[in-house]
């Protein structure tokens, strides 16, 4: 599913700009060349920042302080390289990774994957939509159901700007990212960590014990999302349509920067949310903060106001953006496996239910966050292994197929990553 959809006058001008930059034609400084590429990783990078995240680091940093502050770094380095190769993909051959799976493997197997895929998505955005509904609930104070209501009609609306184009869409996730950003820096500087300890720790591997390992693992296992690798190859394929090979390898560096700074800015918000409970909890003996409920209730006596607003705001805007990209991957994984669609509506109510079921049921919406987590680890070796089988063949990807040093660097994150996943499944289970 190519996601660009008849040109805006906002996606022409956008288009252009980085055709006379590719051409060699613009001549304006580097960051003003760079802008017409920004987008697509930041829409990708949403997965990173998600409600599961807010849980895990939270529980992380309540526990062991700023010590795994480590795990978060290396995590983002490997999710950097498996969206540059989505990213890639649809860069060199204008096909996501989902119509490659079609057009390369048995119908059986295409059928599986889908289905396989299509449980990945729900899995995905019970995560989110439940991330939304507590947000609403925690800044307004209505009922869970309540806020389940308001997070449906919300996504919808998010989900309207698709219709206008590319660049509104990527414009309006990218805010959304940057208001997250923002609330987890007014909580970093209310917090007032330790900053030679977060140094410290960001860069010197340290593990205490059984649960730090599980934690640990937890953090760094479950960070890459099936999804996000989807829909990213989705999102540059045709997004600029390049002449020849200068340019392709150039708009190639290009959407390697974008990924970068997307998923930079998403490694500083997952560090900002352990150290904030670092600072927060543990430092203060409020070791046992283990939900994102105690953590919203426990802020205001500790830090204020302030910092319970932006946290409770950090989390709605979180699962409105994360529930309203992971819909847009079910419609790009349906279509690329089955050249099939649903309307938007039926998706959004279908990924609805389970969320909606826990709700209606009364069962605990963090330990429901978990157990999706767990249901994500078995969906993500079906997409990172056909990413790296189809961008290390160079009839596929032309001169922008891996060169071998990156294949095997990419085969070994992930089966470190499978490994891991497999370890916390078979801990939590």
């Amino acid at each position: 599913m190519n996601l660009r959809l008849d040109l805006n006058a906002s996606d022409s001008r956008t288009v252009e700009r980085a055709r006379e930059v590719l051409s060699g034609k613009e001549g304006k400084k580097r960051l003003a060349r760079l802008l017409p590429f920004l987008g697509p990783a930041f829409i990708a990078s949403v997965a990173y920042v998600d409600p599961g995240n807010f849980a895990t680091n939270i529980e992380g940093g309540a526990e062991f302080g700023y010590m795994l502050l480590w795990v978060i770094l290396g995590s983002n380095l490997m999710a950097m390289l498996f969206q540059t190769l989505s990213a890639k993909l649809g860069i060199a051959t204008g096909m996501n990774l989902a119509e490659h799976c079609r057009r390369n493997f048995p119908k059986p197997a295409v059928i599986c994957l889908w289905l396989l895929m299509e449980a990945v998505a729900m899995a995905t955005d019970l995560a989110e939509f439940l991330g939304a509904a507590i947000g609403f609930n925690l800044l307004f104070g209505v009922s869970l159901p309540a806020g389940a209501v308001l997070a449906a009609i919300t996504t919808f609306l998010m989900l309207a700007v698709e219709s206008y184009g590319f660049r509104p869409l990527e414009a309006l996730i990218s805010s959304m990212v940057g208001v997250i950003a923002a609330c987890y820096l007014v909580e970093t500087f209310l917090g007032r960590p330790l900053w030679g300890k977060v140094i410290y720790h960001a860069f010197v591997p340290q593990i205490s014990g059984s649960e730090s390992v599980l934690m640990a693992v937890g953090m760094l296992g479950a960070t890459v999302m099936p999804h996000a690798i989807f829909i990213h190859s989705a999102l540059t394929q045709g997004r600029i349509v390049v002449r020849d090979k200068k340019e392709l390898r150039a708009l190639y560096r290009f959407e390697i920067a974008d990924v970068v700074i997307a998923l930079g800015i998403a490694s500083l918000i997952n560090a900002a949310m352990l150290v904030m409970a670092a600072a927060t909890f543990h430092a203060k003996g409020f070791s046992n903060v283990a939900t994102i409920e105690d953590a919203y209730r426990t802020l205001e006596p500790l830090l204020g106001k302030t910092a319970k607003w932006a946290f409770s705001i950090s989390l709605l805007v979180s699962g409105l953006s994360s529930s309203t990209v992971g819909t847009i991957a079910g419609q790009v994984i349906m279509q690329g496996f089955l050249r099939r669609s649903i309307p938007v509506w039926i998706r959004r109510v279908a990924t609805m239910a389970p969320a909606l079921a826990v709700i209606g049921l009364g069962l605990d919406p963090t330990r429901a966050l978990v157990i999706s987590q767990v249901a994500l680890s078995f969906g993500l070796p079906f997409a990172l292994f056909p990413l790296i089988m189809f961008t290390c063949r160079s009839d596929i990807m032309g001169e922008l197929a891996n060169k071998p040093a990156t294949t095997f660097l990419a085969c070994l994150m992930a089966a470190l990553i499978i490994a891991l996943n497999a370890y916390l499944v078979y801990e939590l289970l």
